[in-house]
């Protein structure tokens, strides 16, 4: 369990996609989003206090169940702040991130982090989902965006049988993994390294029960 700011930076710092330039990006991250807090409420102002802990090593921990080869190109719903998104960029370069958000003060900031940030291969897609052009993705993620439920049927259009879904969601994972109805899938909860309490879904989702999966 990663329990504070060292153990955090640490757990990042071993991670196989944490070069020197990787985690230059993650410094610069999580400076440019102190400043930018003190002009919009990103995230709570207690948390900056645990940058490393509480968003960059919270986001970073989803790595761990998307091989590098299949996570390209990445879905990331309801960005906010730029978590998980902005972090898989940082650590992936190479990798297509897509991020859906719909304030037009966070995709300012989502831009201006990406530009600051030289991440070429991230995309910050300012609509509602509704209204994003739908394709098959790799992976997509959610960090506080919806309720299950209506999260797979939003999200459903941009998922194959082996699309990732990996979504962390506090202490109502267990719960809102068993109301699920209507779908077949391999989701399962496991445990956050950020906070013991919280879990993430994650798995793969095979389509209406009732119809063959795609």
């Amino acid at each position: 369990m990663i329990e504070n700011e060292d153990q955090a930076r640490a757990w990042i710092a071993a991670l196989p996609e944490a070069d020197s330039d990787a985690l230059a990006r993650l410094k610069k991250l999580a400076a440019l989003l102190a400043e930018e807090n003190t002009r919009q409420n990103l995230v709570s102002a207690a948390s900056l206090d645990h940058v490393w802990q509480r968003h960059l090593a919270d986001s970073a921990q989803l790595l761990r169940f998307v091989p590098r080869a299949e996570s390209s190109p990445w879905l990331d719903l309801g960005t906010g702040a730029g978590f998980p998104g902005l972090v898989i960029a940082a650590l992936r370069p190479e990798c297509e991130v897509l991020m859906v958000e719909s304030r037009a003060r966070r995709i300012s900031w989502l831009q201006a982090a990406c530009d600051e940030l030289g991440l070429t291969r991230a995309r910050v897609l300012g609509s509602r989902l509704e209204l994003v052009e739908s394709r098959e993705v790799c992976a997509i993620s959610a960090r506080a965006f919806a309720p299950l439920d209506r999260l797979v049927s939003l999200a459903v259009r941009f998922s194959t049988a082996q699309t990732h879904w990996l979504l962390p969601k506090g202490r109502s994972a267990t719960q809102e993994l068993e109301a699920l109805r209507g779908w077949q899938h391999l989701f399962h909860v496991e445990q956050s390294l950020t906070d013991h309490e919280a879990g993430v879904i994650v798995g793969q989702l095979l389509g209406k029960k009732g119809r063959k999966s795609s």
